[in-house]
């Protein structure tokens, strides 16, 4: 029996038409998209298969993204029952995407829970200029380098995705990511590009928005763990509900170790399987580990095709 990591992208991996494929395949889907509409009072096939402005939201980004990521992986275990996860991996709102596909959380709950971190997210920086900026080109130690000087100055800056070599994510306070564009590419980063976000991940600009994650986590997370999941802050598995609870608050305002991650698992794992839209993590882990196959699941072929994979 192949040893899986089932996997899972973040807020950016979104598109219109996501899910499309299953939802008309599916009676399983399409009950998915009512309950999960009726949940958080949202039409789930106009939020994601029309062209509108929320998708773009993240109070609402974060719950189409997932609800296409576990229907997508509901796909893949109707197909192959027999198929265990040897661990779950998710980046960043894909954690949350893995917590439910542990079996740790309802998936109607899930949807619920990660549009209320959304909410709460856009909550903690609604008066404030907040954003994000991606870094091409220069390596984890001059990024920390950069940030922690620019802390020392009084500026809020923070790393906040460790994606991989060469590509980093900071967060922060707008004007202070702008100051401090041209430092970067002193310091020889290729690229500096402040990101269209009004939401600073991963920061300790979240910090307000953790107890009450927390408390809606500790409703809603179960003592039901298939597999462990890999925490985004410590690289290291869990498998309980205090963890999970404690790790995902601490996620807010830590950054997202998702390179750390990858080269921690690679050895242990015959292959990952990445659920929902796109390809982001796929092309992440070509080079982060380039022996680790990495399949995707996003329509029915692409079901079809891994499923006949795994079987030979």
């Amino acid at each position: 029996m192949k040893k899986i990591a089932m996997i899972f992208a973040g807020q950016g991996s979104q598109a219109v038409g996501m899910g499309k494929d299953f939802y008309e395949n599916s009676e399983m889907a399409r009950d998915m998209f009512d309950e999960a509409g009726k949940r958080i009072g949202v039409n789930f096939k106009e939020l994601i298969f029309e062209e509108n402005e929320q998708l773009g939201q993240t109070a609402y980004t974060q719950p189409a993204i997932l609800l296409t990521q576990i229907i997508a992986y509901k796909m893949f275990k109707e197909a192959c029952p027999d198929i265990k996860a040897e661990l779950f991996l998710g980046h960043s709102l894909g954690e949350f995407s893995a917590l439910c596909a542990s079996g740790a959380i309802d998936a109607i709950d899930a949807v619920e829970l990660v549009h209320r971190r959304g909410q709460l997210m856009q909550d903690a920086c609604s008066d404030i200029e907040a954003g994000m900026m991606a870094l091409v080109g220069l390596d984890d130690e001059s990024v920390e380098k950069v940030c922690n000087d620019a802390q020392s100055a009084g500026k809020k800056v923070w790393p906040a995705n460790y994606n991989q070599d060469g590509q980093l994510v900071v967060a922060g306070m707008k004007s202070d990511l702008a100051s401090l564009e041209q430092t970067f590419k002193d310091a020889g980063a290729k690229k500096a590009i402040l990101l269209n976000m009004s939401v600073a991940s991963h920061c300790e600009l979240l910090a307000n928005a953790q107890i009450p994650l927390e408390s809606l986590m500790d409703s809603m997370i179960e003592e039901n763990f298939e597999a462990p999941i890999i925490s985004n802050v410590t690289t290291k598995p869990y498998s309980t509900k205090s963890e999970a609870v404690s790790l995902l608050k601490d996620q807010l305002v830590k950054p997202v170790k998702y390179k750390q991650s990858i080269l921690e698992i690679a050895n242990d794992v015959d292959m990952a399987i990445e659920f929902g839209n796109g390809v982001t993590l796929k092309g992440l882990n070509r080079r982060i580990a380039k022996e680790m196959t990495t399949l995707n699941i996003s329509d029915m072929e692409s079901l079809s095709k891994v499923v006949e994979e795994i079987a030979n």
